[in-house]
């Protein structure tokens, strides 16, 4: 691998995310330096850069106009996220956002438009596809370990968040927990898959929010070839859930914290299978899987494809693409099946 520059990155957004996850990934990456930080609030942005030990901050306008940035992420409310991307884009930056990457395909497609006309690259921050346990999953499909791959079951559910929290107000900024949570599972059916659902049918409960109607929870069935379906479920207010199972044939791959893994967090793929056709020839096995950032697999990942030091495993914009489809065709189905507001 040859050698190549640290990429700048300007942060759009003084978020939980940006705080917890992404800003530490930057500051740990080989790749990667952080040069501004960017708020509504410069009080806010000030307050991080202290916090991180950084020289530049102020509001997002002097994010996207510091020649010195290459990258800017951004972690924003999903409702702004089109308008800033694109801005970033028109001004040569390289973009990462946050999922999920916006709340419908047509404004998907115009922020891809403006990174392809602007000559820069633009991913959506699922950072969990990054993590080696997914590989594992792919490697014991590829092997024949479950024969056939006929279903695969995702689950993302958590304690509710607090009144108020910006996740409550679908119309306004949050953008509900179809978007927040029930959009891990969605994408890790199409990444094991690898393809895309045919057909998408849907159920969620909708409260009254923050500003108007939200959803909370929902339930949804996604279509793929040769009969192979998704069954998706999302919640908030539940038992903390992060888990899919791949079921094939001869057997199921199962992970039990498979989307938001802790930088210092081993895990742990199960695979259960029949040696033979009967109750008394079941065998499991675990594979371990080494503590590993995914945030930092994702920024490496995304720094080395922008500088040509080496292709990444997927196309990043049609990526982005694919996944709002997905999402929008589920959100559009959910009108149709939906429980009355409370």
């Amino acid at each position: 691998m040859r050698e190549m520059k640290l990429l700048k990155f300007g942060i759009i957004g003084c978020s939980r995310i940006a705080k917890r996850s992404v800003i530490p990934a930057i500051q740990k990456s080989e790749f990667t330096e952080l040069e501004i930080i960017g708020s509504r609030s410069t009080d806010k942005a000030k307050e991080f850069a202290n916090e991180f030990n950084c020289e530049k901050f102020g509001t997002y306008e002097d994010v996207i106009s510091d020649d010195s940035v290459d990258v800017v992420y951004i972690s924003t409310p999903i409702s702004t996220h089109e308008e800033w991307s694109i801005k970033a884009t028109a001004a040569g930056k390289h973009v990462y956002v946050e999922k999920s990457s916006t709340f419908d395909y047509d404004s998907a497609q115009k922020m891809v438009e403006s990174a392809k006309e602007n000559g820069v690259r633009l991913m959506e921050g699922f950072m969990f596809r990054f993590h080696p346990q997914h590989q594992k999953v792919k490697d014991l499909i590829k092997e024949g370990k479950i024969g056939e791959v006929k279903s695969f079951n995702g689950i993302f559910g958590f304690p509710a968040f607090q009144e108020g929290d910006i996740r409550y107000d679908y119309s306004g900024t949050g953008g509900g927990f179809l978007n927040d949570s029930g959009c891990y599972p969605i994408c890790a059916s199409r990444m094991i898959f690898n393809e895309e659902p045919s057909r998408v049918f849907c159920k969620q409960k909708f409260i009254t929010g923050n500003n108007g109607l939200t959803d909370v929870s929902g339930s949804a069935i996604l279509l793929y070839e040769n009969d192979k379906t998704a069954t998706i479920t999302y919640s908030n207010g539940s038992y903390y859930q992060a888990k899919y199972e791949v079921w094939g044939t001869d057997g199921v791959i199962s992970l039990d914290r498979a989307y938001s893994v802790p930088p210092d967090f081993s895990t742990k793929v199960t695979l259960q299978y029949n040696t033979e056709n009967n109750w008394n020839g079941r065998r499991t096995e675990i594979f371990e899987i080494e503590p590993k950032d995914h945030f930092v697999e994702m920024l490496d990942t995304f720094c080395m494809e922008i500088t040509g030091t080496k292709k990444a495993p997927f196309d990043f914009e049609q990526e982005l693409l694919n996944q709002a489809k997905v999402m929008t065709d589920t959100f559009l189905s959910s009108y149709k099946n939906t429980e009355e507001p409370s």
